[in-house]
């Protein structure tokens, strides 16, 4: 393509005056990628993740069975060309536990992710454009769930559901939404009053459409930022439940349950607990300098760079 051609369709992305909708979006996710892709710190958290997401073929990238060993021959084994991560107390390679694991880190943050977005955007955007005795009642309820530290909460739902993973991604979600809430609530009450939302009204829409349809549109990229922020203390909360063998169960290679059961020898072979620990620290770091980069990018208040 040339140079000419790439200026062009540059021009009409960020054209002042676009001529549709679809120009208009396309814009505005022009520029925010512009910045995004600036600040290269947000670029390595991409990164990060996409082998995150990668990893979850496990399958094809794994080169030894996450649940067999070799209890003769390769038990406790440091790490080496044939194993890059060592084995296990019950000789199985750990390197390919961490990679399955990947799947379960996955799991647990998308489900919890779909979960408690969507409850934490709706009673914060009902709460704040609703107003009157709505509004207090929601946001004490959400108060109530914040009092509690996060783990706390967390274990006391996985004890009443039981231990598993599916009742620890139920458990996490259920104490995630109150801040996405909170959030939600701060954006509804800045443009329920503007004359766009005004205009909406004297069309004669509806209090559901407009929330549905007008306002929470508004909220989604403050909410996508603050989602994926969150991202590493939803891995950490997964990975302190799976510790405490609330979690996932064995034989399944969740982090946190490798952690607990690599604790024992953390002093001599230092890899069983270290290579888990270590996906942990990375993985969530890269969530981190993502969360940091979106925000950058989607802040409306940033100047093109």
């Amino acid at each position: 393509m040339s140079a000419e051609a790439i200026q062009s369709r540059r021009d009409w992305l960020l054209s002042e005056r676009p001529a549709s909708r679809i120009q208009a979006r396309l814009g505005r996710a022009y520029v925010a990628w512009r910045r995004f892709s600036a600040n290269r710190l947000a670029f390595l958290g991409l990164l990060i993740i996409m082998l995150l997401v990668v990893a979850a073929f496990a399958d094809v990238l794994a080169p030894y069975s996450p649940t067999i060993g070799d209890l003769k021959g390769s038990r406790l084994l440091a790490p080496s060309a044939a194993h890059w991560f060592g084995t296990d107390d019950l000789g199985r390679d750990i390197l390919s536990r961490v990679i399955f694991g990947s799947r379960w880190t996955l799991y647990v943050v998308i489900l919890v992710a779909v979960i408690a977005a969507p409850i934490g955007l709706l009673v914060g955007t009902v709460a704040g454009y609703a107003g009157g005795w709505i509004d207090p009642i929601l946001m004490r309820i959400t108060d109530i769930f914040l009092a509690f530290p996060k783990l706390i909460l967390a274990l006391a739902f996985v004890a009443a559901l039981g231990p598993g993973i599916e009742n620890a991604v139920l458990a996490i979600a259920i104490t995630s939404w109150p801040p996405y809430a909170r959030i939600a609530r701060a954006e509804t009450l800045t443009v329920r009053n503007s004359d766009y939302i005004k205009a909406v009204q004297l069309m004669g829409a509806s209090p559901f459409r407009i929330v549905l349809r007008h306002i929470m549109p508004l909220c989604i990229s403050s909410l996508i930022v603050r989602v994926t922020l969150d991202m590493a203390g939803i891995i950490l909360t997964a990975a302190g439940l799976g510790f405490l063998g609330l979690g996932a169960q064995p034989p399944l290679p969740e982090w946190g349950a490798m952690i607990a059961s690599g604790r024992r020898f953390v002093l001599d072979q230092w890899w069983v607990a270290g290579a888990p620990g270590f996906a942990i620290l990375i993985v969530s770091l890269g969530f981190n300098l993502l969360g940091d980069g979106l925000r950058d990018a989607l802040d409306p208040r940033s100047g093109d760079q």
